[in-house]
């Protein structure tokens, strides 16, 4: 097995990568998930302060490090990268605009969540207007599902989608308009390869 240490943005991509389904999908390529650490927010990702993190990660005595973040407001993935800078990381993972562009693309989840089996999905969860975020807010409101809906909080909603809705990396990875969650799981897939 190899062990990976996460170094994530924030609580939503803590609770991601901590589910039993992440870490059941990452076994099966020979990872084991030893260790989280979240940075609580985009500005300790930065070099200057993402070296105490990964020191803290490197406790767990991991064989390959994985950074997770948002693209946020970066111009492009390869900004946001240079922006943490790459010394003691395996590997950086960004989300294209944010992690909940991967809710919106598993479509069963999404249609589990607002209780409507016609949701016809969405067809570019990366590229919505507004934030994802402010996206499934809009998505609720239309579907009269505030009550049930993201609202203010995203922890909250974050394990709503994986522990009551299904959330799955995976379909989101099979959507064809999602390609950083399919980045995610082919990163770590190749970690358990190489390892082999």
């Amino acid at each position: 097995m190899v062990r990976v240490g996460f170094v994530v943005e924030g609580d939503c991509e803590e609770i991601l990568v901590k589910y039993n389904q992440f870490r059941n999908w990452a076994a099966q390529y020979h990872l084991e998930i030893c260790q989280v650490v979240n940075t609580r927010g985009r500005g300790n990702l930065c070099p200057k302060n993402i070296s105490t993190s990964i020191a803290n990660c490197r406790l767990a005595s991991p064989d390959k490090i994985v950074v997770l973040t948002d693209l946020e407001c970066e111009p492009c993935i390869t900004a946001a990268k240079e922006h943490i800078g790459e010394e003691g990381v395996d590997q950086i993972v960004v989300a294209k605009k944010a992690l909940e562009a991967w809710f919106l693309a598993d479509t069963e989840a999404m249609r589990c969540w607002l209780k409507n089996e016609d949701f016809p999905g969405e067809p570019l969860p990366e590229k919505t207007s507004d934030m994802p975020w402010e996206h499934l807010k809009e998505i609720a409101k239309h579907h009269h599902k505030e009550r049930r809906g993201p609202g203010t909080r995203k922890k909250r909603f974050t394990k709503a989608m994986i522990n009551q809705f299904g959330f799955s990396i995976e379909r989101a990875a099979n959507h064809p308009n999602c390609p950083s969650a399919k980045y995610l799981l082919e990163k770590l897939q190749q970690l358990g390869f190489e390892h082999h």
